[in-house]
């Protein structure tokens, strides 16, 4: 419970996550435990940051990371206001932990001892198989407990722990391309609706590349003009050139306000391209509609013959897709 003079003078976020996969073996003989990973971002940055008395340097805007020995470390970040973030970090034995401290003033508290205001913090994009933490920041001044009732969606998001309390885990796994909405609702049990507070957080789900045994990605173009795109396609084309045996994979995406049509146009044109300024057969080109992403979006791939094809990889789903109006010309 944060006191009434810090949380008039800031509010944090703050937002854990496990960056990587540890593997064991059973051994006779005991194995020295590898290192671990502290990857700290702060909002502004340029804070001092002090890991068990010692000081590191200055934060960053963009993740810092810092190798430590396994165990539990003290992390300590001056805030602007001259007040310290302070938390006990425990890191295992090979793992990746990412730490998300944004600081910015709250506004003053009302009058009433309702849990107000109330945030929730967390990252707002991470990696496919990460761990999310999100974090409850709430003012509130009155003697009863307080409740917190968790929503998570999509229901394939898996709670690992934290329903009930103030902070609560997500396991991301298997939900690549895809949201992470927790809904918080707090409230003091008095059944006064002005004293239950609910605030959400999203976290973006980027899907973790998939390696594809002897297929290459030659080159990826984002939100680039036809002209920009001309030169990128020339050197596939010669690419191909160099190697008849290998195919060529296209595969477009269409961005969250491209208009309708958007990933028809980047394909047919990126193909007919190819075959007529290039001179590739077009039986060596495979054309791919990848869905949708934040914005246009065109993957040129290299595939040996035999090789498994390259995945599609959206990043938004049709139904968040808001197509943009075209323009007539005149």
């Amino acid at each position: 419970m944060l006191t009434r003079k810090l949380v008039l003078c800031f509010s944090l976020l703050l937002a854990f996550a496990f960056c990587a996969v540890q593997t064991s073996t059973v051994s006779a003989k005991p194995k020295k435990a590898k290192n671990s990973t502290i990857k700290i971002l702060t909002n502004p940055g340029g804070l001092l940051l002090t890991i068990d008395g010692k000081p590191h340097g200055e934060t960053l805007t963009e993740y810092r990371a810092i190798d430590l020995e396994p165990g539990v470390h003290n992390v300590q970040i001056t805030l602007p206001n001259g007040q310290y973030w302070i938390r006990e970090i425990e890191l295992p034995a090979g793992r990746i932990k990412c730490v998300v401290v944004n600081y910015k003033p709250l506004p003053p508290l009302p009058k009433s001892p309702c849990p107000y205001p109330l945030n929730v913090s967390a990252p707002k994009q991470v990696t496919e198989g990460e761990i999310i933490t999100y974090t409850a920041d709430v003012s509130y001044t009155g003697t009863a407990p307080l409740k917190y009732t968790w929503r998570v969606t999509p229901s394939s998001a898996k709670v690992i722990s934290g329903l009930g309390t103030a902070t609560l885990n997500v396991d991301s796994t298997g939900l690549g391309g895809q949201r992470i909405t927790a809904t918080l609702t707090a409230d003091d049990g008095s059944a006064d609706p002005a004293c239950a507070q609910t605030v959400q957080a999203v976290s973006v789900i980027t899907a973790r590349k998939v390696i594809i045994a002897g297929s290459s990605m030659f080159d990826e173009c984002k939100g680039c003009t036809f002209d920009d795109q001309k030169a990128r396609l020339d050197n596939f084309g010669v690419e191909l050139q160099n190697d008849p045996s290998r195919r060529g994979y296209i595969i477009a995406y269409g961005g969250r306000m491209s208009p309708v049509g958007q990933v028809n146009k980047l394909m047919s044109r990126a193909r007919d391209y190819i075959v007529t300024q290039r001179g590739i057969d077009a039986s060596r080109l495979v054309v791919v509609n990848g869905g949708f992403r934040e914005q246009d979006s065109v993957e040129l791939w290299i595939v040996p013959s035999g090789a498994a094809p390259p995945v599609p990889t959206p990043t938004v789903q049709a139904g968040e897709v808001n197509p943009g109006k075209t323009r007539r010309k005149p």
